[in-house]
């Protein structure tokens, strides 16, 4: 009998030991130091998170993988813009490596008129050219992901109306994109889907996005869902809506186009004519092309030419850019 009394005294002393550690675990789980200071973190690494210096260290990636030059660069404003252009470009290079292809090609510039005994003006002009080719990449590089990205945005937004019928919730769709969508819009959304399970709000979450991507019809999806979601209404409906809006538009711009594609053709041709006819002629009879570098006047007429047939393609730009 006292064994029996004494096991159960036991018995219920553990269990209310045990029932106090679990209501202090989950305690601090959710509302302990700990908890509070990991939603601070991933408040902090968020795009949306607060502006405070330590945010700001936190949400951008290293520039460099030396320290000084880390410091270096951080004394440069508006570098965290560049470092933005490579990201959404998709690129794992870092500012420092970037900038280091930059300065390496302007050195080569440089230095080619002086090997090739070419007058020195040369030199700076091709410093100017080849230090542009890393930028020309990352632009290029980057145009072509963000197209990608609206292209893939349509396709997206039908998913998502499909799972919303098929009865699952806005995050759960958000989470079929980012498993079964293709990059680099699965990539993006990932993010998302992380953000909202690590507990940041939707809302929060889809202006992240929005300020990733500068896109316009990916801005026309997020201020979509956010009205939605203080107005009510069927979200799946209006997302079809949204996707055969962007579809119509991509059919458009491929019309102008298609429109355009003589004009931008005619520029190519009138833009790069001067030079091939200037590389036959300085092959076929060097001493008449050396005129335009020797002589003063020459010279003269060389930097007017570069000027006017600047000018020229800007203007052709302008006319065949049309905007959709």
């Amino acid at each position: 009998m006292d064994f029996l009394y004494y096991l159960f005294a036991v018995c219920g002393f553990l269990a209310v030991v045990l029932a106090l550690e679990g209501l202090f675990v989950i305690w601090d789980t959710y509302r302990g130091p700990e908890a509070k200071r990991i939603e601070r973190r991933l408040r902090s690494v968020s795009a949306g998170g607060g502006s405070s210096q330590e945010t700001l260290l936190l949400k951008q990636r290293a520039l460099s993988e030396l320290p000084a030059v880390e410091r270096a660069l951080m004394r440069i404003p508006r570098i965290s813009g560049l470092d933005r252009l490579l990201q959404q470009a998709g690129s794992e290079t870092t500012v420092a490596m970037f900038l280091a292809s930059v300065g390496l090609m302007a050195l080569i510039g440089l230095l080619l008129p002086a090997l090739f005994k070419l007058p020195s003006f040369l030199g700076i002009i091709l410093a100017a050219v080849l230090a542009g080719i890393p930028w020309l990449i990352l632009l290029v590089g980057r145009a072509a992901r963000l197209r990608k990205f609206e292209r893939q945005l349509p396709e997206v937004l039908d998913l998502i109306s499909r799972s919303l019928r098929a009865g699952h919730s806005f995050p759960s769709g958000l989470e079929m994109v980012a498993n079964e969508g293709r990059k680099p819009i699965s990539t993006e959304f990932r993010t998302v889907s992380d953000e909202i399970n690590f507990g940041i709000s939707v809302q929060e979450s889809l202006l992240n996005l929005a300020r990733r991507i500068p896109s316009t019809d990916l801005s026309y999806f997020v201020v979509a869902v956010l009205i939605q979601r203080d107005t009510g209404g069927n979200l799946a409906e209006l997302l079809d809506n949204l996707a055969r809006l962007i579809r119509q538009r991509f059919q458009l711009f491929e019309k102008v186009r298609a429109l355009a594609a003589e004009g931008k053709l005619s520029g190519w041709i009138l833009g790069a004519l001067p030079f091939v006819m200037a590389i036959i002629i300085n092959v076929i009879n060097p001493n008449f092309m050396s005129v335009l570098w020797t002589d003063p006047v020459g010279l003269n007429l060389a930097i007017g030419a570069l000027v006017f047939m600047v000018l020229g393609g800007f203007w052709m730009w302008r006319i065949v850019k049309i905007r959709v």
